[in-house]
Parts: C-alpha cells; sequence; structure tokens
C-alpha cells in the first residue's frame, strides 16, 4: 500500500494561480502536466500566449489546511467559511473571472481529514481513481483527494529537573518569620495614641500568633481620633446659639395651623352676591 492509503502524508495548506514556475511561491507545487500529458496551462483565449497555471503548498508553518474545494461561477456567492486562492501573476496577467476556485481554510488541530493532493486532466472522459471531481473550467477539470493525514507539528520535547529546581517546586514553603520589634510601627506620641493600642503594648509579646501578628489588632489601632472643630458644641459657641435658637423652635399640630391661618372667604363670598344695579331702558320713566 501506499503512503497516502496508510495516512502517512501531509495535507494540502494552500492553494493559488500563478503565471509561471518564476512566479510561483516558495514550497508550492506548480501542476504544469496534467494527468493525461497536455499542458495545464489556464489560457482565457487562442491570442494569449501565456496563461496560468495551479499550484499548491504542502507547509504547515502557518498552522492551517484545505478541508474543502469548490468551483463557483461569477453569478453564485461564495459559500460561508470559504475564500478564494490567492493569485500570483504577473504584472498585465489576469484571472478567468467566470469560473473561480475557493476553498475552505481550517486550523490544523480542528480536523483528522483534509484535502491530500489536487490533479488536473484534459476536458475528456478520464476518470481519476479514489479522486473527488471539483468541477471543469477553461477545457480543464479539476481533481482534489481527501483522507486521513497525520500531523508532522513537533512535540515539545521533556526537559530534565535539576534536584535543586526540583526542591523549590516541591517543597512546602517555609512558615513567615515572627514580627520582629525592627519592623513594629514607629512609636506615636502617647497622647496620640488610643487606649486599645496602649494596652496591646503593654502585653507579653508570648500573645502573637504564629505568622508573627498581633491578636485582636486592627488597621485603625494606633491612628489618632480627634472631632472636628466644627461639630464641637463645647469650643464652638455660635453653635451653642444655633443648638439653643433650635430648642425655642415650637411644633405646630395641624389643628393649630388651621386655628392660626383658617380664612372663611366670607368678604368675597359677599361681594360676589350682591345684585348688579339694573340700567332703565330709554322713554321709561323711572319711578319715583
Amino acid at each position: 500500500m501506499s503512503l497516502m492509503e496508510h495516512g502517512a502524508v501531509r495535507p494540502v495548506t494552500a492553494v493559488a494561480w500563478t503565471s509561471n514556475s518564476s512566479t510561483c511561491p516558495k514550497d508550492f507545487t506548480l501542476i504544469s502536466i496534467t494527468e493525461d500529458g497536455a499542458t495545464a496551462n489556464f489560457t482565457r483565449s487562442f491570442a494569449m500566449k501565456s496563461g496560468y497555471y495551479l499550484c499548491y503548498s504542502k507547509d504547515l508553518k502557518g498552522g492551517m489546511v484545505v478541508s474543502d474545494i469548490q468551483l463557483i461561477s461569477d453569478k453564485d456567492s461564495i459559500p460561508h467559511g470559504y475564500c478564494f486562492i490567492a493569485e500570483h501573476l504577473e504584472a498585465k496577467a489576469s484571472v478567468w473571472k467566470k469560473k473561480r476556485v475557493c476553498v475552505r481554510m481550517v486550523p490544523v488541530g480542528s480536523v483528522d481529514t483534509a484535502v491530500l493532493d489536487i490533479k488536473v486532466t484534459a476536458k475528456s472522459k478520464m476518470m481519476l481513481q479514489h479522486y473527488t471531481y471539483v468541477g471543469d473550467v477553461h477545457g480543464y477539470v479539476l481533481w482534489c483527494r481527501k483522507g486521513h493525514f497525520t500531523n508532522p507539528m513537533p512535540q515539545a520535547k521533556p526537559r530534565s529537573v535539576s534536584l535543586n529546581l526540583r526542591q523549590l517546586s516541591i517543597d512546602q514553603p517555609d512558615a513567615p518569620l515572627p514580627l520582629r520589634p525592627s519592623n513594629l510601627l514607629p512609636p506615636l506620641p502617647n497622647n496620640k495614641l488610643s487606649q486599645r493600642r496602649h494596652s496591646l503594648h503593654n502585653k507579653d509579646t508570648g500573645d502573637k500568633c504564629a505568622d508573627g501578628s498581633i491578636p485582636g489588632l486592627t488597621a485603625l489601632d494606633g491612628v489618632p481620633f480627634s472631632l472636628h472643630p466644627k461639630f464641637d458644641i463645647q469650643t464652638n459657641s455660635p453653635a451653642l446659639q444655633l443648638n439653643s435658637q433650635l430648642n425655642n423652635i415650637r411644633i405646630k399640630s395641624l389643628q393649630d395651623i388651621k386655628n392660626e391661618y383658617n380664612y372663611t372667604f366670607a368678604v368675597e363670598e359677599s361681594a360676589a352676591k350682591r345684585i348688579r344695579p339694573s340700567v332703565p331702558a330709554e322713554g321709561v320713566p323711572s319711578a319715583q
């Protein structure tokens, strides 16, 4: 059995058009002869002296493989997940746009089957065994073979670890050293210390925990505390006056407010009910 039948073959990683061997990219294989012995030169017309060839690569440095190849016309939209193949042509050369080759690129680690080989035949009744018909373009027939492949990507080799490095990664870390007097906070003036902090200083150092911290000690211990003068009533005389004014305020009930501000609008109602004097008509004597 051949290497391809065993699956020990690299997959196709890229497909492109090229004008000739000089424009063909590195690591690409140029298909210059068809399987039936004809020249695989895709020319657009008989008047053209030079055409273009199909080429493919099996370089896995990019980490992508070709999982499928399709041939679509210019009136069809490109399928989802596919892209047109690259063109490495001369300056004035162009590719026939009536039918275009598109491929589906996927990461090499996401599939176990891909396109393994590409062949071209003249447009005839010749059939290639184990190959899939892709389509005909400009007098040629495009074929591809799919199958399982082996991933030749290099594997990371295990490195030997020295004894000292192994001990660093396996041994448990040493317990933290107890807090030394040189690491304590600098002493503050006696009038700034809180009573709680002052009592803790008088305790024996044997009451410390194993990690060197002092039980019951928080981050606020040792921070001086004093009331802002704005809120100190004893030292702020305007605050005393304000406090006395607040104490003299009498809170009125709803009935007190109604009794004090009640208004019946009796004058306005009587004025509105007054009968306006009628105006006598002309020629009618007024009653004496």
